[in-house]
């Protein structure tokens, strides 16, 4: 992959990483920072990048890598140093156009938030697979192969997410 190619890979899929990158961390300055630390990686490795593969997948793959490798740094800090404070917030929400319906609006934020919350809170091992498949759009070989996991233990992951996440929304989601 030249640079040309990388340019258009940055400006195609570049818009999703980031994204992820954001639903990953759950804080915005770790999330550039894993944003930008996922391209260096891609400028590292495009001799290993196939364009006509899917880059978006190798790209995913990398990102995920990087994030595991932070988190694993982090926890053996973490043994050293002691707890810190988490930065855990909410994405910031846009304010509505119009006020006509700001009820409605209010309690869809309400939903979007308790949803976003309870996958925040699901163990990595549940949470990067429902990331992966829901927002991505990711199909189960291709996260069987981002995370280094059977493709059965991708669907049973997705499951008992998927059961968690209704019995921990169930009561908030049906007001």
């Amino acid at each position: 992959m030249d640079r040309d190619e990388l340019s258009r890979c940055v400006e195609t899929h570049g818009k999703s990483i980031y994204s992820f990158c954001r639903r990953l961390a759950g804080d915005v300055q770790e999330a550039e920072d894993l944003y930008q630390d996922t391209f260096l990686k891609a400028v590292e490795l495009r001799g290993q990048i196939d364009a006509d593969e899917n880059v978006k997948s190798f790209l995913l793959s990398v990102c995920v890598n990087l994030w595991k490798n932070r988190r694993r740094k982090a926890a053996i800090r973490l043994r050293i140093t002691g707890p810190r404070t988490a930065l855990d917030g909410p994405d910031a929400e846009s304010v509505p156009d119009t006020a006509r319906d700001v009820e409605n609006e209010f309690l869809r934020r309400e939903d979007i938030r308790a949803v976003r919350s309870a996958v925040a809170a699901l163990p990595d091992r549940l949470r990067l697979p429902v990331l992966l498949f829901y927002m991505e759009d990711l199909k189960l070989p291709e996260i069987a192969r981002i995370l280094k996991i059977p493709e059965g233990t991708v669907k049973s992951r997705l499951f008992a997410a998927r059961k968690k996440l209704k019995k921990e929304l169930q009561t908030v989601l049906n007001n």
